[in-house]
């Protein structure tokens, strides 16, 4: 059993049927299934082009999970009314372009202060916690303390994208211990680009990492071994990743 927390993102599986414009896969049916297989909460993206996750899906997840919901957005005013609307366990503020395909980096808290406060104060009032999808900066992490956000993520992109990932693997480890050495009443999480193979060497060395967001990935295992296996696989690897940072940290 694994300490660090998954939640596993189910966009993707609402790509496949927003592909051909059925009604499935259905990933309220997803969410469920990963759930059942151990998963600690449930993501989704609600963008504002709507390409994957659509509003329904948001409120009948929001009536259906059991673990924890956390609903990504970006930073308006029409995202900010809907969440206040549905009121997800979390919501985590993310970086929004038309033209991307996914999310191509972090939140600039730093450059865009006033508006991600305003949203995480909004939030605040009814009770709704903010996550800040950052990163791994310490400018960006300071930014992130000072307007309110109970929890960041660090953004893994660079990472997972690395020919040599042990420089950005380096990155991540100094950007979550500065964090919780500076702001230690926020979470700490992770993710964008992790797999069963990169994220054994992310937890080994991170261990102020308490959550993961992972998406794809699963959703890609799930297309040929289940979505039950496909999330058991994925925390499989956590563990073998945590067994080796207790390991490191017992010497």
């Amino acid at each position: 059993m694994t300490s660090v927390r998954l939640h596993v993102n189910v966009d993707h599986v609402a790509t496949l049927r927003q592909a051909r414009g059925t009604t499935y896969p259905d990933p309220v049916d997803a969410a469920a299934l990963c759930e059942t297989a151990g998963a600690a909460g449930i993501t989704v993206h609600l963008r504002e082009d709507r390409r994957h996750i659509q509003d329904r899906d948001v409120e009948v997840l929001r009536r259906t999970v059991k673990t924890f919901l956390n609903l990504e957005m970006a930073t308006t005013d029409a995202m900010v009314a809907f969440a206040l609307r549905i009121r997800p366990d979390l919501v985590t503020l993310v970086p929004e372009k038309r033209e991307e395909r996914t999310t191509e980096g972090g939140l600039d808290v730093v450059g865009q202060r006033e508006a991600v406060a305003r949203a995480v104060q909004s939030l605040a009032s009814a009770g709704i916690p903010t996550s800040l999808f950052i990163d791994p900066e310490p400018a960006q992490i300071d930014a992130s303390m000072s307007v309110g956000a109970k929890a960041i993520e660090l953004h893994t992109g660079d990472y997972a994208n690395a020919a040599d990932p042990m420089e950005e693997l380096e990155r991540l480890r100094a950007a979550a211990a500065y964090s919780v050495r500076v702001a230690p009443e926020m979470r700490v999480a992770a993710g964008h680009g992790l797999h069963a193979q990169n994220v054994v060497a992310l937890l080994a060395h991170a261990p102020e990492i308490e959550e993961l967001n992972v998406g794809h990935a699963i959703v890609a295992d799930a297309v040929l071994i289940g979505m039950e296996a496909a999330v058991k696989r994925f925390l499989a690897a956590m563990a073998e990743g945590e067994r080796l940072r207790d390991g490191a940290l017992s010497r």
